[in-house]
């Protein structure tokens, strides 16, 4: 018997028993209302979707094709829709997540108004977008079931059965959520208690960075500061701690690390041994041989095998890393990081390029054979043009006639019909799941797609309904496009639950309710 079944049976007994005061109850209308509402908080939320994630993580180690995506949402309706059209194109959610970028919340969910992303936005912007993104995909689903027990009232014999079975085995368009908690908006006791925010929230998944906190710079712009390993790791236990505390036992942390375009630190790292964290950490600075004799007012010296060193301190007092340092440190980022509880990986590089993430990844798990990544598909990075520029070079490599081609013109469009371009584009086609293949990226996520699509849909809107094509402008270039690709929002009327209202008001008034869908509803001309 379905759980839809037994929900029934059980409100039936209930019902019973509480005599008389209760005969106005339908126990099929509070069973429809109880799978309606599957997931009663946030906890229930994080603990399901945990497992999701922890079952995709192993069936990727089986197997590398079984990578998964996501895409970031700044609203809880952009998240919904894309649940929404997902499960319309595909039927399920499978290895299908959300993600929450902490870019857009900075840009777009402030009080403030738009800000850089530099941790300056309030923290609890973060764990009240993660709510509001579960709140949109819970009312997906009552929606969705709404419709089908409308259409199991009406039919029939096999017809009610078939649609029986899809409320039986209905799927949820709740998926996990990998969330940004920017480099953890303070010392570790702060990223603890912001992160017990976001799981309460619903958050199964939390990606946290190895900059400073007040020093953090987005991962593609210059500035960025990082902290010593056990800074960082400090941070990540207290992730874990919030975890445990809130019985999300098997709760995802991923570790980014921004070393690779990182060349300064805040710190010296505390050192107790030669070869210790610390002392690996402080190896790779910017250092300069001194004498007692040599040192100037206020400078600030490491000794290593019997020298005194002095790193290279600029006027901001931070220390700069030496040059090429880079792929180094984020190696060692990374060992350290899964070493020290964290799950996944997040490699912050200045190109999507899969031999250089592969290479690190190699590096990696030389210490850490499992270990795989969260990987940025950035729309900071111009995708044609890096790619194009990386065949550009194959073929010179192969000795190709590359006459035809100025490497640096290839963004323009007189190569887009070229054989560069075709290969280019095939490249960009397959680059999830050849980098899942061989640079042991698990996830694929793009950070800001949804600012950039409501920016270009926007764009195009306002240029032909204010110009000469007017209300033919929205006609032609939104609604005929929204009915004829079956996109759920045409009704918008339904998609803001006022069907769902309708079916409450007939359970709570019986003949008496005023609804809303009658037959001089608009909607009905969709």
């Amino acid at each position: 018997m379905s759980q839809y079944q037994n929900d029934i049976q059980s409100i039936t007994g209930l019902k019973q028993q509480q005599g008389s005061g209760w005969d106005a109850i339908n126990p099929e209308s509070a069973a429809r209302m109880r799978a309606q509402n599957r997931f009663q908080t946030g906890l229930d939320i994080a603990r399901y979707t945990a497992g999701i994630m922890r079952r995709d993580m192993a069936n990727y180690d089986a197997d590398p094709s079984m990578y998964t995506q996501s895409l970031g949402c700044w609203h809880g309706f952009i998240g919904q829709q894309k649940l929404i059209s997902i499960k319309k194109h595909f039927n399920n959610t499978d290895r299908r997540y959300l993600y929450l970028s902490g870019w857009m919340v900075a840009a777009l969910r402030s009080e403030f108004g738009p800000l850089p992303d530099q941790s300056m936005h309030e923290k609890t912007a973060v764990a009240a977008l993660i709510k509001e993104l579960y709140t949109f995909l819970r009312q997906a689903d009552a929606r969705e079931l709404g419709g089908l027990f409308r259409q199991l009232d009406s039919a029939e014999g096999a017809a009610r059965q078939a649609i029986q079975d899809k409320i039986d085995n209905f799927v949820t368009h709740v998926v996990p959520i990998i969330a940004d908690i920017d480099a953890g908006f303070g010392n570790a006791e702060a990223t603890y208690l912001m992160a017990k925010q976001m799981i309460e929230a619903g958050a199964c998944c939390i990606q946290i960075e190895n900059q400073v906190s007040d020093e953090k710079q987005c991962g593609h712009q210059d500035g960025k500061v990082t902290v010593p390993h056990e800074d960082f790791l400090a941070k990540i236990r207290a992730v874990r701690y919030a975890f445990l505390e809130l019985g999300v036992d098997d709760g995802i942390i991923v570790a980014r690390t921004d070393s690779l375009g990182a060349g300064l630190t805040k710190q010296i790292a505390y050192t107790r041994e030669p070869g210790d964290l610390g002392d690996q950490y402080n190896s790779f600075l910017d250092v300069e041989e001194v004498s007692t004799e040599d040192m100037a007012n206020g400078d600030v010296v490491i000794k290593r095998d019997g020298k005194l060193l002095r790193p290279k301190r600029l006027p901001s007092n931070l220390f700069q890393f030496r040059e090429g340092t880079g792929e180094a440190r984020c190696v060692l980022d990374c060992i350290t990081s899964l070493q020290n509880g964290a799950d996944l990986l997040w490699i912050e590089t200045e190109k999507p390029h899969i031999a250089q993430i592969g290479g690190m990844v190699k590096e990696i798990r030389k210490r850490i054979p499992n270990a795989k990544l969260v990987y940025n598909n950035s729309p900071s990075f111009n995708w044609t043009l890096n790619f194009r520029q990386q065949v550009f070079d194959s073929m010179k490599a192969e000795g190709a006639d590359l006459s035809a081609y100025e490497r640096s013109q290839l963004m323009s469009a007189e190569y887009d019909a070229s054989e560069l371009a075709r290969v280019a584009d095939e490249r960009i086609r397959t680059f999830q799941a050849d980098a899942a293949r061989e640079a042991g990226i698990f996830h694929h996520l793009i950070t800001l797609p949804t600012y950039h699509t409501a920016a270009l849909s926007t764009d195009n809107l306002a240029k032909e309904y204010f110009g000469d094509q007017a209300m033919l402008g929205y006609v032609a270039g939104v609604q005929r496009k929204e009915i004829r690709q079956g996109i759920a929002c045409v009704k918008h009327q339904n998609m803001s639950g006022s069907d769902l209202g309708d079916d409450h008001k007939e359970y709570f008034s019986g003949e008496a309710a005023l609804k809303a869908s009658g037959k001089h509803n608009t909607m009905n001309q969709f």
